[in-house]
């Protein structure tokens, strides 16, 4: 993981603090380093990360049972929200995948407001009022590929069923309102914890935040940070000594990781093939509609 870099030694310190909430110029501030240092290494890091996650899921068997949910932030400025679309497997809390769909502003706002989202949209275009659908499609194909049956739990929106039905598996779909008490004896658990832990360790997750991300690509870098130490270090439960990762939950691994064992070696992208949106992740070629030119990750020697 320390090719080519000058600071070798950033890379535990930055993962370790964007997960604990930290926005990049405040980890940028902590080290002393410039903020574009801490933007190159997220990104590093978020494809690094990726490419260790899917590593391990080719090598372990699919979910049978998963709970999915959309959990909604935005990117830029809040005339851009955003889903990202996020896969859990039901009694390990196993975060398995996730994808992501632009979305229209929506809900309350002042005629100012609409005025300027108008302005925006005739400027930039306007979403695919079918992302939502298309890009939970994409979410159940890869979680539950080289599987013939499968348990999917999810809220009532209206666009998971033909979600479902898009997908060459059998699922049993268990419908719960999006307006149940969201404790441990709602059958979305598992997603709901996931939602509350997203927005709790990500700064450009936080209500209101000014540390939101400015391109969708870049969260989702962050996002597989996220996925990686939630799955493969952090424990199921903080309180219960003794208590298993997810990763280990469900046989993937037969210890607790730390740092150093997931940063401990670099791993090539020809060596792991990733599922088709990873890849453009990776590749960062999801551009965000209303910045100008957007650098792509095409590097020869580096990684």
């Amino acid at each position: 993981m320390t090719y080519w870099q000058k600071l070798p030694g950033l890379d535990l310190r930055i993962f370790m603090k964007t997960v604990g909430g930290m926005a990049n110029r405040q980890i940028a501030r902590d080290l002393r380093v410039s903020p574009k240092t801490v933007d190159d290494r997220l990104s590093r890091l978020g494809r690094h990360c990726m490419l260790f996650h899917w590593r391990h899921m080719e090598a372990a068997a699919p979910p049978r049972s998963l709970v999915v949910d959309g959990f909604e932030s935005f990117e830029l400025s809040q005339y851009y929200p955003m889903h990202h679309h996020v896969a859990v497997e039901k009694d390990t809390d196993f975060f398995v995948y996730f994808t992501e769909s632009e979305l229209r502003r929506k809900g309350r706002m002042t005629e100012n407001q609409k005025n300027r989202r108008c302005q925006l949209e005739r400027q930039f275009g306007r979403p695919d009022p079918q992302a939502v659908r298309k890009d939970m499609t994409e979410l159940l194909r890869v979680s539950l590929s080289r599987q013939a049956q499968a348990t999917v739990f999810s809220d009532d929106h209206r666009s998971y069923p033909p979600a479902l039905r898009a997908v060459n598996c059998e699922i049993a779909h268990h419908v719960t309102s999006s307006h149940a008490y969201r404790d441990r004896s709602n059958k979305l658990w598992e997603v709901n914890l996931l939602d509350l832990l997203i927005r709790h360790s990500g700064a450009n997750h936080h209500r209101e935040t000014i540390a939101c991300s400015k391109r969708r690509v870049a969260s989702a870098e962050r996002l597989a940070i996220f996925l990686v130490w939630r799955n493969y270090i952090k424990k199921r439960r903080e309180k219960i000594r003794g208590c298993p990762t997810p990763a280990m939950a469900r046989g993937m691994t037969d210890r607790v990781y730390d740092v150093d064992d997931v940063l401990g070696g670099r791993i090539f992208e020809g060596h792991v093939t990733l599922p088709p949106r990873w890849a453009r992740y990776y590749r960062r070629s999801i551009v965000t509609r209303a910045l100008g030119p957007q650098r792509t990750h095409n590097l020869k020697y580096a990684f």
